[in-house]
């Protein structure tokens, strides 16, 4: 009988993401010689919900000589109040035109569900405000495109906060790709599975609902940023729906050239083992669990783990802190004056919104924002 053993060893994760435009495996916090400026970033909070208190949370993690949040906007008073005492934040406000006023906000974070992100992306980039948006980035292309011909007419930063791509994970991985640890890429493979039909946002089409935008999108961007940005050359979708109209199972295969393949599942009734693996001719690279905020990847039978920082306040979803990573890289991207990461780009963004055009085409999901 043939044992196999897998070797295991820790790296710490009080690091940074990697300068925009440019990556090493770790970074170690960014000091003022290394920034050139010894001015923190200024965040402004857009929205008051679950998704906004982690994002907070995370923030936090990171020296606050970088890092500041100073105003926090909600659509009831009330709740960006809360939001700011909880958080010791300085200025709350009540609707988010007050926040887009707001002179001393270096950038957005805008936490709303998705079907608002067009609204929201378009009103403080006429601001003149950087923006960082929770993915995915828009309903459809159609909008993806609005929100990034905005970015570039008013001169600003953008970003999809497609966080996984931060993560010390994704950097090993591109590293490994690039330097060719495992050959040519042949095949990646993705799951996202849990059970959320309790829960709206993925059950009620007017919030936007359904499982390709709400989990797909993470295993997408995995084989997306794998194949470096490629189109597929085909999409085959399939799917099952909900009573309201929205998809709950999906099952994809994207065929690259030289016959590489990718294939995923992603599904909200039941919880899968959320893994994900890369085959190339020369080995493998497996993310055994989480893919979309993974601190743990095995290479060739070798783990490495990556924990994230404790939160100093209680969060909603797993490894949260891991948003650090983003908002860092945010904050290198500003520091240079680019309009853009090299890690998530706006061309990464509208591939992953045309492909989840075609995918919804082909299951028969279809959103009001379609036909507008």
């Amino acid at each position: 009988m043939m044992l196999v053993f897998v070797l295991r060893h820790t790296v710490k994760t009080d690091t940074m993401a990697p300068p925009c435009g440019g990556e090493r495996p770790l970074w170690p916090t960014p000091t003022v010689n290394q920034c050139q400026s010894n001015m923190a970033t200024r965040w402004g909070i857009c929205s008051a919900g679950k998704i906004s208190n982690d994002f907070t949370v995370a923030l936090k993690t990171l020296p606050p000589g970088d890092h500041q949040v100073v105003a926090v906007a909600a659509r009831k008073l009330e709740n960006a109040q809360e939001f700011a005492k909880k958080h010791s934040i300085p200025r709350a406000y009540g609707g988010y035109e007050a926040l887009a006023r707001d002179p001393d906000i270096d950038v957005v974070y805008i936490g709303v569900i998705h079907p608002y992100h067009l609204s929201t992306c378009l009103l403080f980039m006429n601001a003149k405000k950087n923006v960082l948006c929770e993915k995915p980035l828009a309903m459809n292309a159609k909008e993806a495109k609005q929100i990034l011909a905005s970015a570039k007419e008013n001169d600003v930063f953008f970003m999809e906060a497609v966080w996984t791509r931060f993560f010390p994970v994704s950097v090993e991985i591109r590293r490994l790709l690039a330097q060719g640890e495992i050959g040519e890429v042949k095949m990646v493979r993705s799951e996202f599975g849990m059970p959320l039909h309790g829960v709206p946002r993925v059950m009620q089409k007017e919030l936007g609902a359904g499982t390709m935008l709400d989990l797909g999108v993470y295993c997408l961007q995995l084989t997306c940023m794998v194949y470096n940005g490629e189109k597929p050359e085909s999409i085959h979708a399939t799917g099952t729906f909900m009573e309201t109209g929205v998809d709950d199972i999906d099952v994809v295969t994207l065929k690259y050239s030289n016959n590489r393949l990718a294939v995923f599942i992603c599904r909200s009734d039941i919880e899968l083992p959320n893994e994900a693996v890369i085959v190339g001719t020369k080995g493998t690279i497996r993310i055994p669990g989480h893919i979309w905020c993974p601190t743990s990847l095995v290479v060739n039978g070798k783990e490495t783990k990556y924990p994230v920082p404790e939160p100093y306040l209680p969060i909603n979803f797993i490894n949260s802190t891991g948003m650090r990573y983003e908002a860092e890289a945010v904050r290198q991207c500003l520091l240079k004056g680019l309009k853009e990461s090299a890690v998530m780009s706006h061309a990464d963004s509208l591939l992953l919104a045309e492909v989840e055009d075609e995918v919804r085409r082909q299951i028969g999901v279809v959103y009001s924002q379609d036909s507008q």
